[in-house]
């Protein structure tokens, strides 16, 4: 059994103030790199005195300390991200600076603090782990497969109709496939061939 994984439902920020500086942290899910880029692109301030950002999809992860010293501030992002267990997620913190110096134990506090305040507030729902199931549905079963869907936490992500039925693929959570794949074919009674396209 996987240890469980979260991801956002949707934006979230957290402000803080610390001796006089402003850190802002606002925070995503994104599926990948170019989406997390793109939500930096959006969100950072041009006239802040920095937007430090990391993220985390699966097994890429980046971070940047834009201008602050090195591993003060994307390193505890990244740090905030991973403790509490969240995947597909970009943290930004843009700070502007109140003039009181923090040191690096300062600004490792400040931006980690920001970030995992920012997380720990947020909306979140368990990302789950799914695998493609690939089918030919004749119209007589349709209706019912349709309404297992719920329940078996599938997403349809292919529908192609053809004189017989409907080619689906669905996303299902990895750990129920098995029983998904035995429930077609029990349908069927055996007729159904169902792949797992890479």
């Amino acid at each position: 059994m996987e240890a469980m994984t979260w991801t956002l439902d949707g934006m979230a920020e957290h402000e803080s103030v610390i001796k006089g500086s402003t850190f802002l942290a606002r925070a995503a899910p994104v599926p990948d790199e170019t989406a997390a880029l793109a939500f930096f692109n959006d969100v950072a301030v041009p006239d802040a005195t920095h937007n430090c950002w990391a993220f985390r999809t699966g097994q890429r992860y980046r971070t940047s300390d834009d201008g602050e010293p090195s591993g003060t501030a994307g390193r505890p992002i990244l740090s905030a991200i991973e403790g509490q267990d969240f995947d597909n997620v970009m943290v930004v913190v843009t700070r502007w600076f109140g003039g009181v110096k923090l040191g690096a134990g300062g600004l490792v506090r400040a931006y980690g603090g920001a970030a995992a305040a920012c997380l720990r507030e947020a909306a979140k729902i368990e990302r789950i782990e799914t695998l493609p199931l690939r089918f030919h549905c004749p119209f007589s079963v349709y209706a019912q497969v349709e309404a297992k869907l719920p329940g078996w936490r599938a997403e349809k992500t292919l529908c192609d109709f053809d004189a017989e039925g409907a080619w689906l693929t669905l996303a299902v959570p990895v750990e129920d496939a098995d029983a998904v794949t035995d429930y077609l074919r029990d349908l069927t009674r055996g007729q159904m061939v169902i792949s797992r396209p890479e």
